[in-house]
């Protein structure tokens, strides 16, 4: 007997927005740095994306909206129309094997450096609070953290017309949908919380206000597409890019409840640890999220193949995504339906290669057979 039998609801179709998910497992944005200096998405990419296309849905890659946004090596745009163009080629070989395909829209804020900024600009943020961290990987080499430009009022406008933008060129270059990425210590982030936000006009102080940011750029973006082709992530208990505020339950709870007026395709939220938490109380769980917001919900960070079932069957959580997992095991859905064992872990010093080293050469379990035989 396989573990299909026994575990089949991580292996039950689900509806997106009218798109019929195959199965529940969902790959994660992953950011790997392949699309070069230009940012344009590749061949390369495209055979990325398409060995890993049995899963439900595919969230490219957190993509920059614009040249301001950029703070991280050879990461893909969605600001140019070759950028758009690039990721039409990535997009048709994910729709040939007939799975959906979001693409994840990124603004890094204070977690750039000047160095990736037109005419050596700082990053901008929320405030003019420095991350800290050790150092960043710049186009110059390792550098440390500087402290941001807060975004003037007036500006905050110009980056959500960013994000509508680079909705339009996602939704022209076939992709299904997007998500907006509100998670890691990012831009959007940077202005939820309020360890990053010290701002005193329209977009700081209250809950409400600190969510505004995100209120603006979602609404934007439902210009351009429907709300049941829109996801938000979310990182409540995270500690990356120094982020974690002593009110979290209640600002996460908050934008949650907001959301959820909307109709949104997904919410997904790194509620797994794994990542780093911020220890600034219990962690929030899926269960508090499941109580303000009844859409559906995409748990991530750290899930094993039994956390997985189990916070699907509990009811808790509709989609589950992988990351680290499907690096190493293009063939991910496959091992777990079967019982597979999977690939040893990747060494993380490969991921970034920004070439084919540890990123397409991971063998199926079937090839590793074939190896042996």
């Amino acid at each position: 007997m396989t573990n299909q039998t026994q575990s089949s609801t991580l292996f039950s179709p689900f509806d997106v927005g009218g798109l019929t998910l195959k199965n529940r497992v969902v790959m994660a944005p992953l950011t790997r740095g392949r699309a070069g200096s230009k940012r344009i998405p590749n061949a390369l990419m495209a055979e990325y994306y398409a060995q890993r296309a049995t899963v439900g849905l595919i969230i490219a890659e957190a993509t920059v909206i614009s040249k301001q946004a950029r703070g991280w090596l050879n990461s893909p745009g969605i600001y140019s129309d070759e950028q758009a163009q690039g990721w039409k080629q990535v997009v048709d070989a994910v729709h040939g094997h007939m799975t959906p395909f979001f693409l994840q829209l990124w603004h890094m804020g204070r977690a750039s450096h000047s160095s990736f900024q037109e005419d050596g600009q700082l990053p901008v943020s929320a405030s003019a609070l420095k991350l800290q961290g050790d150092f960043i990987h710049t186009p110059i080499g390792k550098q440390p953290y500087e402290t941001p430009r807060a975004l003037e009022t007036d500006e905050v406008p110009l980056v959500v017309e960013d994000y509508r933008r680079a909705a339009l060129r996602a939704k022209d270059a076939g992709f299904d949908g997007v998500e907006i990425h509100a998670a890691n210590g990012y831009l959007i982030d940077q202005f939820l919380q309020s360890k990053s936000n010290h701002r005193t006009d329209q977009y700081g102080g209250s809950i409400e206000n600190r969510y505004r940011f995100l209120k603006e750029i979602v609404e934007a973006i439902l210009t351009v597409l429907p709300a049941s082709r829109v996801g938000v992530r979310l990182s409540p208990n995270g500690v990356f890019n120094d982020m974690g505020s002593e009110d979290f339950r209640e600002t996460f709870l908050y934008v949650a409840t907001q959301l959820n007026a909307y109709g949104l395709a997904y919410l997904h939220l790194l509620d797994g640890l794994a990542f780093g938490f911020h220890k600034m109380g219990e962690p929030m769980t899926l269960a508090e999220f499941r109580n303000v917001f009844t859409g559906p919900l995409m748990a991530n960070c750290g899930y094993t193949q039994e956390a997985a079932e189990a916070a699907i069957k509990d009811g808790n959580a509709d989609l589950i995504a992988f990351g680290r997992p499907l690096i190493s095991n293009p063939d991910l859905v496959e091992r777990f339906a079967n019982g597979w064992p999977l690939n040893p872990p990747a060494d993380p010093s490969v991921w970034y290669s920004f070439d084919k080293e540890g990123y397409i050469d991971f063998p199926t379990y079937q090839e590793s057979l074939a190896v042996k035989a």
